[in-house]
């Protein structure tokens, strides 16, 4: 009898002992299974291009699975613009041991938040889209950033405007001043890609000996209606007196696209209209003639290199990938111009994908 209560006391302690071993690990990464987990919270679902970024991921999940033969799970998730969302999504995800955290954040000036969370856990993190502060992607050697040179946008949206002035100097300057009379829609004051892009288009005009001649510009966040009310407020201001509309994205593009199309303003009578992103509706609008160029971001280049960098993280630390990212651990794909005159080949790209 003696014994067996000893064996029993035995069993108990040792139950105890495990217990307080998995205790002493809260906070650790888990053992490497054979499923990659991803999660990937983003700062607006609804915003297009955000959208073209997380469908490429999808699509391309399936592909690299079947290369690699191997299980990999994605977790998209809307913070809807908020930061506290967000923030309690990223727990969520340390919570449930997913192997990369990907984030495309609301707020940039925050990200020290995010990545002193994932490095308790020792979780990488991979920004995209929207860069934090070089100080904040220095603070761990773990913390990526993906995303694209947005002066280099800027520069080519002037760029097409610059091609069409010299074609037809009097179509683009209607009133034959001798200036460009512009309206700009920005995005959100805070991204850093919505100052960028507004200076560098017009730099690449005046560096060009093209005078310019700002009517208004003002902040309509990267959304097609608050770019309808914007355009349709400037319309009612200057009438016929813009020449030229650019917008920070193609989004507020489309959105003054259909200002000019409910007043009831001809297409030969409008002024010209540019984007930025390189969304499919975009591509149709310049099918079509309503929209002189855009400027295609490569959303499918940054999502293939989100999955490659976070299936290379957690199964092949030493791949060339990840050591070209060794020292700046920053991936910046190229923009590329795109008018009527090579849009088809962006439409067959769509199509394809």
């Amino acid at each position: 009898m003696f014994k067996r209560v000893n064996e029993i006391t035995l069993i108990i302690i040792l139950i105890g002992c495990s217990f307080i071993g998995c205790s002493n690990n809260i906070g650790a990464k888990t053992e490497k299974s054979n499923e990659l987990k991803i999660g990937i919270t983003v700062y607006k679902q609804e915003d297009k291009f955000i959208s073209c970024i997380t469908n490429t991921i999808e699509e391309y999940v399936i592909k690299k699975e079947n290369e690699t033969k191997s299980k990999i799970t994605i977790n998209v998730t809307d913070a809807k613009g908020n930061s506290t969302l967000q923030n309690s999504q990223v727990d969520k995800f340390l919570s449930e041991n997913y192997d990369i955290i990907c984030v495309n954040i609301v707020d940039r000036t925050s990200a020290s938040v995010i990545i002193n969370k994932a490095k308790k856990y020792d979780v990488p993190v991979i920004f995209f889209n929207r860069e934090p502060v070089e100080e904040d992607i220095n603070l761990w050697d773990k913390v990526y950033y993906i995303g694209a040179k947005a002066e280099r946008s800027g520069s080519i949206q002037g760029e097409i405007v610059l091609d069409e002035y010299n074609k037809n100097n009097s179509g683009v300057d209607k009133n034959n001043d001798g200036k460009i009379q512009y309206v700009m829609l920005e995005g959100e004051p805070e991204h850093q890609d919505s100052l960028i892009r507004t200076e560098s288009t017009i730099k690449k005009l005046t560096n060009f000996g093209i005078e310019v001649e700002k009517l208004a510009s003002d902040s309509a966040n990267w959304q097609s209606s608050q770019a309808y009310e914007k355009t349709t407020q400037w319309i009612n201001e200057f009438g016929n007196k813009i020449e030229v509309v650019f917008s920070n994205n193609d989004d507020m593009a489309l959105g003054a696209i259909s200002a000019f199309e409910n007043a009831n303003i001809k297409l030969e009578d409008r002024p010209i209209i540019v984007g930025i992103d390189g969304i499919p509706e975009a591509l149709n609008c310049i099918k079509e003639g309503t929209l002189k160029g855009t400027v295609f971001n490569d959303y499918i280049g940054q999502a293939e290199m989100m999955i490659d960098i976070s299936y290379d993280l957690k199964y092949n630390e030493d791949s060339k990938l990840l050591k070209e990212f060794s020292n700046i651990r920053q991936f910046k794909t190229n923009y590329k111009k795109i008018t009527s005159e090579n849009v088809d080949n962006y439409i067959k790209n769509e199509e394809l994908e």
